[in-house]
């Protein structure tokens, strides 16, 4: 299922492998890579993960999730490797990919902005949602054509 990922670099950054996670499929929880974003000095300057699949839960979560660390912020990190993480998505079949973020999250629009993406819609999370749990109610969906 998981291919090689040592392709995932540019001049700028590489994603390194830290670890995969199969899944979970009574939970709808599809297989996974978690990757460290690294500069090009080999500095970890955050971390970014690749879901493969969809499902309902997906569609509010999202198949791609970043954090590029305070210090490293404005050098466009989260971009390089969300554009990245869609190669390796084409990889795996996937036609593709949804990213989310809270509507009060400026720097994740434009990062979704920049990657390509179109906002499909600020969505209301269900009552029974998982991520209302952490006082989120809304998410903004964006759609990447791959």
């Amino acid at each position: 299922m998981f291919i090689n990922t040592d392709f995932l670099k540019n001049g700028e950054i590489r994603l390194l492998l830290e670890k995969t996670d199969n899944g979970d499929p009574e939970r709808d929880w599809v297989p996974a890579y978690h990757f460290a974003i690294c500069n090009e000095n080999g500095i970890k300057v955050g971390v970014c993960d690749l879901r493969i699949g969809h499902n309902d839960k997906l569609y509010y979560g999202g198949n791609i999730g970043y954090t590029v660390y305070e210090e490293y912020r404005g050098n466009h990190y989260a971009v390089k490797a969300c554009l990245l993480l869609f190669e390796l998505a084409r990889k795996h079949g996937l036609q593709y990919l949804i990213i989310t973020c809270d509507p009060d999250n400026y720097a994740s629009r434009k990062t979704c902005e920049y990657a390509g993406g179109e906002l499909m819609e600020i969505a209301e999370l269900s009552e029974d949602n998982d991520m209302r749990n952490d006082g989120k109610t809304e998410k903004c969906i964006y759609k990447f054509i791959l």
